[in-house]
């Protein structure tokens, strides 16, 4: 049987990037120290949220790849022998800036970068402003414990980027996350919200039968413009396996770091028993690539 740990590190966030980095590695050795060999963190992981405003100011936040915090966080793979998922906001060029997911592989090096795909552009969620849509397509990464399908936070609401990841030999789906509630939504359209969000990522799991992990940041972040009462992160974050189930999932009020054992073998198992991959129609999908069928 193949298992792997993998830990997640659920993070509150100050606007102070040495703080939130020092707690990260902290969250990392704590999920290390439990067995983790797989560690993956929250979206956008070394800041605030900075995309609650449009601010030509904010782009200083971005960095190079490989740069000051990659190194940060390849020493930090390196110590623990794990690999890591951090998720960056990347300085391609002057101009050009990505939301950009890298993995660390147990010695330190880079196994291979992701660029979010589908770029939100909502209130408070306001990315299109910094981020260009990634150009790397949806290519699984290989690592020393298998290959990851690794996408980002708008990119889970996308069936066809998960399917794609799987079909491409991807042997888990991980997504890094920042999403919450405006607080002049009712609780009953914050349990929509809430409950939108797992069902829609528990059903990646079960359509492509591989396992699914998403870390999203909690706490509350003000708006610096002071139009919205800014966001709520809503934690929650979970593993599941290939037919939905729940392995582990985090509270929505805390930071949490949890640790949890999958079966990468079960995969296999449940692909036999629902064959989805044997039965699509891949002669009669020509109208997926389109905008609308009128």
């Amino acid at each position: 049987m193949k298992t792997i740990k993998v830990g997640l590190v659920q993070q509150t966030n100050t606007s102070d990037i040495k703080h939130n980095m020092e707690n990260l590695s902290k969250g990392v050795s704590y999920c290390a120290a439990q067995g983790a060999k797989l560690v993956v963190l929250q979206e956008l992981h070394n800041s605030l949220y900075f995309c609650q405003t449009e601010d030509t100011a904010l782009f200083d936040l971005a960095e190079t790849i490989p740069g000051p915090s990659t190194g940060y966080y390849s020493e930090l793979a390196a110590k623990h022998q794990i690999v890591l998922v951090t998720s960056l906001f990347e300085k391609r060029a002057p101009g050009l800036y990505h939301n950009t997911a890298v993995v660390f592989d147990t010695d330190g090096s880079i196994a291979g970068k992701y660029r979010k795909m589908h770029i939100p552009d909502d209130p408070a969620y306001y990315e299109k402003f910094y981020f260009t849509p990634g150009d790397l397509g949806f290519e699984p990464i290989k690592t020393s414990i298998g290959k990851i399908g690794l996408l980002v936070c708008w990119d889970q609401w996308y069936p066809e980027a998960a399917r794609l990841m799987a079909l491409k030999g991807a042997e888990m789906l991980i997504y890094p996350t920042a999403i919450g509630w405006e607080s002049t939504d009712t609780p009953e359209e914050k349990s929509r919200q809430l409950n939108a969000w797992i069902i829609s990522q528990r059903g990646h799991a079960v359509a492509n039968g591989l396992p699914v992990i998403s870390v999203n940041r909690v706490g509350h972040e003000p708006d610096p413009s002071g139009q919205t009462n800014g966001i709520q992160f809503w934690g929650n974050s979970f593993v599941v396996g290939p037919q939905g189930e729940f392995l582990a999932q985090a509270g929505n009020d805390v930071p949490q770091n949890i640790v949890v054992e999958i079966d990468l073998e079960r995969s296999e198992n449940v692909r036999r028993w629902w064959p989805f991959l044997r039965d699509r129609r891949i002669d009669a999908y020509e109208g997926i690539t389109k905008r609308f069928l009128d």
